[in-house]
């Protein structure tokens, strides 16, 4: 896909301008054509791949949501479609409401932090900013006891770059409240929590990275924590979050565990490269500027998806470190996550109309090869009569019989008026 250019200023098909979204993989039309197809045909019928070919949908994650569909893509793999199903109005209803003051007030300073090389975001009082507000106010008011966030603005960004207002919600909703529980309130205990177990498995992954961290002291929370409450979005290459975002919201919290471990190993791995970082100091900064190369989209999709660690090891290690974390800081309040898309519609079991299409645009799709045998079938039926008619001559036209009774013209049924609002909730696919 070509850049595109606007005021003179080069956008890179992300839309970053100048390319700040950084270098891309591209693959072939053809093979894109065929992911899509695929896609469309998972998305139409959700629930029952969800239900018998999990494997099949987790697959086609690893190996990227084409691009036309990662919006409609992420809002089923984390739930959002369902709850917005199930919650009509929900959202029109807290996006009228004025909002708590304070909270107003914090995400307004907020918002011109989010991306400011993305055309989406770069104007102050655009479009862009203005539905990251009302995503984040709404969200203030959903869960008035956890309030704002500012770790949630680049989250709500990314979704929004996708997706329209209200689907982004609910996709804020569904990654706060199954994704990352707890991450987001007051006093940051799950976070910690989890840095204790990144911790704890990097041992297992990188004994030398490990004991390096251990000699110098380097809390988790010092590296990990922007990594983990921002889901990777403003740490990796653009390609690289899009890809890291199409698992993690299909598998889980498990895979913000292996980038890190991967990034950790990458970095502190071997004896040679601790050369560069002989003290604490010189440790942040290593983490802080990763090499690009580690980061690569193709690189790092590989080492993630080999990765030996698990739901089960860091369920085992979550125990475990609760059960510390209890004896030193008292009881830890933190609800329980959900490991990706088939637990989280295991748990709560979409309804017959939850995964029903609204489609903006109306095209014949291709038959099976029945249904195409019998359209063959009738051309030809339809062939011998106007043979017949020819040699019986005119005849009386107000008999003539339509095979419908309707006298309608072709294909009228199917005018569907265009939309005037362009982000609008409805569902926005690709029919290629």
């Amino acid at each position: 896909m070509e850049d595109r250019v606007q005021d003179g200023t080069e956008t890179d098909r992300y839309g970053f301008m100048g390319g700040a979204g950084g270098p891309t993989e591209d693959i072939p039309p053809e093979v894109l054509r065929q992911r899509e197809a695929k896609w469309l045909d998972m998305l139409n019928h959700w629930d029952q791949w969800m239900a018998k070919k999990h494997s099949k949908v987790k697959l086609r994650c690893q190996k990227g949501v084409p691009p036309s569909l990662r919006g409609r893509a992420w809002l089923y793999l984390s739930g959002g479609k369902v709850k917005r199903e199930q919650n009509k109005g929900r959202f029109q209803a807290l996006d009228s409401q004025p909002g708590d003051p304070t909270w107003v007030d914090i995400i307004e300073r907020d918002l011109h932090r989010q991306f400011p090389f993305h055309e989406m975001f770069v104007a102050r009082g655009g479009h862009g900013q203005q539905d990251l507000f009302r995503v984040l106010k709404a969200y203030t008011l959903h869960h008035p006891e956890e309030g704002y966030c500012q770790a949630q603005a680049p989250i709500a960004a990314v979704l929004l770059m996708h997706m329209p207002a209200e689907d982004a919600f609910w996709g804020l909703v569904q990654i706060c409240d199954k994704y990352l529980p707890g991450y987001y309130s007051k006093g940051l205990e799950a976070v910690q929590l989890d840095g204790e177990i990144l911790f704890s498995l990097l041992k297992k992954v990188s004994p030398v990275a490990h004991q390096h961290l251990k000699k110098h002291g380097l809390e988790p929370v010092l590296y990990m924590t922007e990594w983990f409450m921002c889901a990777f979005s403003r740490t990796l290459p653009w390609a690289s979050v899009l890809r890291v975002w199409d698992m993690f919201l299909c598998e889980g919290v498990k895979v913000i565990f292996r980038v890190g471990l991967v990034l950790l190993r990458c970095m502190l791995g071997s004896q040679e490269k601790l050369k560069r970082s002989q003290g604490l100091y010189e440790t942040m900064q290593l983490l802080k500027d990763i090499q690009p190369h580690y980061m690569k989209e193709d690189f790092l999709v590989k080492e993630v998806v080999e990765s030996p660690v698990s739901e089960r090891d860091i369920e085992r290690e979550h125990v475990f470190q609760r059960r510390l974390w209890e004896q030193s800081h008292g009881e830890l309040r933190s609800p329980s996550r959900m490991h990706g898309a088939r637990a989280i519609i295991t748990a709560e079991p979409p309804g017959h109309r939850d995964f029903q299409q609204d489609p903006g645009i109306l095209v014949e799709a291709s038959g099976s090869p029945a249904e195409e045998a019998a359209s063959g079938r009738k051309k030809k039926n339809k062939k011998k009569n106007k043979e017949q008619e020819a040699k019986e001559g005119p005849g009386d036209t107000s008999q003539t019989s339509h095979p419908s009774g309707d006298l309608s013209p072709p294909h009228q049924g199917l005018v569907c008026q265009a939309s005037n609002q362009s982000l609008s909730s409805e569902e926005h696919d690709s029919y290629l």
